[in-house]
């Protein structure tokens, strides 16, 4: 009991901290999402990319690729060959936050990806920013 009370004002910051906590990665993620989104703009426009799993995966297989972006709700399975493939190939992964249809948006088209293969990043700092 003696013990108990003695901690109790300690626990009681602790709670207080937690809050405070929470919020602030909310911001910082949409900050990464929208400097992802402008990277990307920038690699389509200036560099190369491919988009779509199966050439994606022959982008990694001949060792072309230099980074892959993979979407949120891309199947398990897919992913994980995506990630073996790119361990392989010692290639960087970014796992987009998104979903396919928002990684697709991002890339400045109208349909839906849920691999995006970077071959050459351009103008765009892409490739050095480690996420």
């Amino acid at each position: 009991g003696k013990a108990m009370r003695s901690l109790l004002p300690h626990l009681q910051r602790k709670i207080d901290i937690i809050p405070t906590i929470k919020m602030a990665p909310a911001k910082k993620a949409k900050k990464n999402v929208e400097s992802m989104n402008s990277r990307l703009k920038l690699v389509m426009k200036s560099g190369k990319a491919i988009l779509g799993y199966k050439s994606g995966v022959k982008g990694l297989r001949t060792g072309k690729s230099k980074m892959v972006l993979i979407a949120s709700n891309c199947p398990p399975l897919r992913k994980s060959e995506v990630e073996y493939l790119a361990m392989l190939a010692k290639i960087q992964v970014h796992h987009y936050s998104g979903d396919n249809t928002e990684l697709g948006t991002a890339c400045g088209k109208l349909f839906n990806c849920s691999v995006v293969s970077i071959l050459d990043g351009g103008d765009s700092d892409i490739l050095s920013s480690k996420e």
